[in-house]
């Protein structure tokens, strides 16, 4: 079943493909400025990490739904196999960096803005490998989170290691 799910889509995923790939870039011009203060903290480079993965997987997923022609399923594939790769990598971070916490209060927050972005990409994912079209509507609020978490951790490593 070829089909071009994504007619209409096209400015939308172009417009997050564009902020994506800035808000990466700034966010590795920061970290570089930074970076001496970041390595003090054992825990620092896997929220730097964190941060990039999720404006990653932006750009990632939306650089697929770019591709003309595709079936739902190929676009299923990607987009899923992409939120299953990120969420894997942030618990694997979560789990390296556990035991850096200090504070079991500053770990839920960290593990919500982590673990909840990525899952939209999964549901849609599964959705469109089950040749439901609407399952393109579930990549909104993956993206959106996604920025979410990006610009949280942005914001860890540019001004809370400063006080």
């Amino acid at each position: 079943m070829t089909t071009d799910i994504m007619q209409g889509w096209g400015n939308f995923f172009v417009a997050e493909l564009g902020a994506a790939a800035a808000l990466a870039g700034l966010l590795f011009v920061a970290v570089s400025i930074n970076l001496a203060r970041i390595l003090q903290f054992p825990h620092l480079p896997s929220r730097a990490a964190e941060a990039l993965l999720g404006l990653l997987s932006v750009l990632v997923v939306t650089t697929f739904t770019l591709i003309p022609r595709q079936s739902s399923i190929a676009y299923g594939i990607e987009v899923g196999a992409t939120g299953l790769l990120i969420w894997t990598e942030h618990t694997i971070a979560l789990i390296r960096s556990r035991k850096f916490d200090r504070q079991y209060v500053g770990f839920v927050p960290r593990l919500l803005v982590n673990q909840i972005p990525p899952l939209p990409f999964v549901i849609s994912g599964g959705m469109l490998i089950a040749g439901r079209s609407s399952g393109v509507y579930w990549i909104v609020p993956g993206i959106l989170l996604s920025f979410g978490a990006g610009i949280f951790g942005a914001w860890v490593l540019l001004v809370e290691i400063q006080r």
